[in-house]
Formats: C-alpha cells, sequence, structure tokens
C-alpha cells in the first residue's frame, strides 16, 4: 500500500472530509476538521511490530494538540493491517541513531541521524 492509497481508505471509511498537507514535504500528511484531527500517515512494505516515528514529527502533532487541542494520529499500514497510534496515549523512548537512511522514498541512500521511537502496535488500534 502506498501513503496515497492509504489517505483514500481513510477517507472512504473513517474521515470523509479528510484534506491532505498543501506541503509536500510537511511534518503532517492529512487533516479531518470533523473530528479535529491532524494525522501523519506511514506505509511500510514489511510487517514490524514496532513502528517507528520521528522525534520532529511527533513533536508538531503534539505540539498542534497543545495549541490548538487537534488529535494527533499517527496512522501506519502494513502488510498484516493498518494500526492508528493516538499519540495523546503514547509515551516515546527517544532512539538516536547516525545509520538511518534520509529518507525511505526517492531511493535516497545516504544516510543522516535521527532521533526516533518505536511503537509497540499493540498500543494502537487495529482499523483493518
Amino acid at each position: 500500500m502506498r501513503e496515497s492509497d492509504l489517505f483514500d481508505y481513510l477517507k472512504a471509511n473513517y474521515f470523509s472530509d479528510l484534506q491532505k498537507s498543501e506541503i509536500q514535504f510537511s511534518k503532517w500528511d492529512c487533516y479531518s476538521s470533523k473530528y479535529n484531527s491532524r494525522i501523519e500517515l506511514k506505509c511500510r512494505n514489511k510487517h514490524y511490530d514496532f513502528l517507528m516515528i520521528e522525534r520532529s514529527k511527533y513533536y508538531y502533532l503534539i505540539k498542534m494538540y497543545i495549541e490548538k487541542d487537534e488529535i494527533p494520529l499517527y496512522i501506519n499500514s502494513t502488510p498484516k493491517g493498518v494500526y492508528s497510534f493516538d499519540l495523546r496515549k503514547i509515551t516515546p523512548t527517544w532512539i538516536t541513531d547516525s545509520r538511518m537512511p534520509q529518507t525511505t522514498e526517492f531511493e535516497k541512500i545516504s544516510k543522516v541521524e535521527k532521533t526516533y521511537s518505536l511503537l509497540n502496535i499493540s498500543e494502537a488500534k487495529k482499523i483493518q
């Protein structure tokens, strides 16, 4: 599944008013005004019991929760399902690693330092 497929699935089944971010490389991917939710999407081609969120994206979504009372969601798809994390209920443990790929898209192979947390899918709501 690609992010555009995940977006279409969410719009058809959960967030009828879902709108994409107009900024291609923003810290969030879509927004639902009906549900007051700002959402980051991620699609994985392999299933993992722990899913990675970058610290900068997490903090931005939490900032919008604090400032605007928006519900911060992190929604991931894997071959075994779609998992929705309500970031208000997550206490991340941060890991810094300098061997991370610059991006998972566009086949950029250079390594950069990233700070991230691994979220256990047991803390998510499985929505598909």
